[in-house]
């Protein structure tokens, strides 16, 4: 980058009006970081040629990330009046104006850019969090579900606090809970909180919302019940989990993730087959001491769960060192 920036030096002080040139050596310096360099050539192609939508959208996100929100607002509208159909003019406008405190102006300008490419996730995932703070639950809950449908691990998060809540949509706490899985899978730490909250309530130690004990567990029932249809070619058998009925199918790699989120949805008979299988594994498809498995160990122990601390102490009894030596835990 640096030798391209320096390449683009020498041939602007021969052709210093050449718009190309300073349009490139732009890009250039906002690829080395340096935003000000960057804005002012801008300017200067902007000066020569007033025209260029690119160079001004270029100038706005130069602008925005010196949190100069007024004069990115300012060249942003300026390319639209130029085209309305620049979709990431749109887009850049919606985090521009939010900034600025203008809700509905944030909102219409994530509506364009969704009217122009309906599959620009991130945009509905931002426009539900607008419609959100405006207090608009149930448009916010059709964004989110979208952009939740669409893969958006934080949309499954809200997708899931809308469901179990019913903000915006017929309250329905088991498919939240199933949001809130998928989300958690994905590494969104507020989604793991919100499943911890309500296996604490479901255990009589959380604080009593408008769900009671009795009612939290019954939701993990018929979340558990729901899991089922991942796997239609099975059929139940009396009152086996669907994760020993994978395991006994010698489908091993589905059952560790099924049997970890039986166990997180309170079914006590899916911790010994995880530890089980932490030990033996079940080659090919799962080898000994899988790190899913005692990560969940770990979230169980954590919420006080006495069988899982009784297993981990097993495990790093096992490889506790002799006197004098060290031995690294298993991962």
């Amino acid at each position: 980058m640096a030798a391209a920036a320096s390449a683009l030096r020498e041939l602007l002080r021969e052709r210093p009006d050449d718009v190309e040139a300073r349009a490139s050596m732009a890009d250039a310096l906002l690829g080395m970081g340096d935003a000000d360099g960057a804005i002012e050539e801008l300017r200067a192609v902007l000066r020569a040629a007033p025209e260029a939508n690119r160079a001004r959208l270029a100038l706005a996100a130069a602008l925005t990330s010196k949190q100069d929100w007024p004069g990115a607002r300012a060249e942003l509208e300026a390319a639209l009046r130029r085209d309305p159909d620049l979709t990431q003019a749109y887009y850049t406008l919606g985090l521009v104006r939010y900034t600025q405190g203008d809700l509905a102006g944030a909102i219409e300008a994530y509506r364009q850019a969704l009217a122009r490419d309906p599959g620009l996730t991130d945009a509905r995932y931002n426009l539900g969090l607008m419609l959100k703070l405006a207090h608009r639950d149930a448009e916010s809950a059709a964004e989110m579900l979208a952009a939740a449908r669409a893969g958006v691990p934080r949309a499954q998060y809200f997708a899931g606090t809308a469901y179990a809540t019913g903000a915006g949509v017929e309250r329905n706490v088991p498919l939240g809970i199933e949001w809130w899985f998928r989300a958690a899978e994905q590494g969104v730490a507020q989604a793991d909180e919100a499943l911890a909250q309500m296996r604490a309530l479901a255990r009589g130690r959380g604080r009593r919302g408008a769900l009671d004990p009795a009612a939290a567990e019954a939701a993990f029932r018929e979340f558990r019940d729901r899991m089922w249809s991942a796997f239609p070619d099975l059929t139940r058998d009396g009152t086996q989990s669907l994760g020993a009925r994978l395991l006994a199918d010698g489908r091993a790699g589905d059952a560790v993730v099924v049997l970890i989120r039986e166990a997180l949805a309170l079914d006590e008979s899916a911790e010994p087959l995880l530890e089980s299988l932490y030990e033996n594994g079940a080659p090919p498809e799962v080898a000994p001491h899988d790190p899913r498995i005692l990560r969940y160990l770990h979230t169980a122990a954590g919420e006080g769960r006495v069988s899982a601390r009784l297993a981990l102490a097993r495990i790093y009894g096992r490889t506790a060192a002799p006197a004098g030596g060290t031995t690294a835990p298993p991962r």
